[in-house]
């Protein structure tokens, strides 16, 4: 069997109860406009830089409870006995850079909300732009989003196109909504 060239081609291939395949099948792609799910999404995105997506996807619910469910108001207030508590949680990934990245980048957000009223009306307020305005606009506002962090962001929720090819029943199936 030929190796997969695309994440659709692969996660097909993988048992329907792999993370993998159920992200695929139900998540990638899919447009978020939930302030705090976004938010949970880059944190995600964040959390993978260096490892593999299934280490997050095993870890996703470990990151939403440790995390308080994403609460971009609570995260924004963590003080350093949440780093600690964070730095202590085996369940999640524990890496000081990244934790401290999630604050900053929550505490942006309320900025954002301030401002355009949601983090996802500000994502919105920039969705005609090109790969490498967002990574630009992303580096200058948060922290630990690098161009493929920005790019799988903004694919994972909808917004950069791209997230599944053509033939996937997937992409068929977002592009009917």
């Amino acid at each position: 069997m030929e190796k997969p060239t695309t994440y659709c081609e692969y996660a097909q291939r993988l048992p329907k109860n792999d993370v993998n395949r159920i992200y695929h099948d139900t998540e990638y792609g899919f447009s978020l406009t939930n302030d705090n799910e976004l938010f949970g999404r880059l944190i995600l995105e964040i959390n993978q830089a260096g490892l593999s997506w299934t280490t997050i996807l095993k870890k996703k619910e470990n990151f939403r409870k440790s995390f308080d469910n994403f609460d971009i108001k609570k995260i924004s207030k963590y003080q350093e006995k949440d780093i600690k508590r964070l730095l202590e949680d085996s369940s999640i990934i524990r890496n000081k850079l990244k934790i401290n990245a999630v604050i900053f980048n929550a505490e942006k957000v309320i900025s954002i909300q301030k401002e355009y009223s949601s983090f996802y009306n500000w994502l919105m307020n920039h969705q005609t732009y090109k790969l490498s305005q967002w990574v630009k606009l992303f580096k200058k506002t948060f922290k630990f989003t690098g161009g493929e962090i920005t790019k799988e962001f903004l694919l994972s929720i909808g917004i950069l196109s791209g997230a599944h090819v053509a033939h996937c029943p997937v992409f068929l199936s977002i592009k009917k909504n």
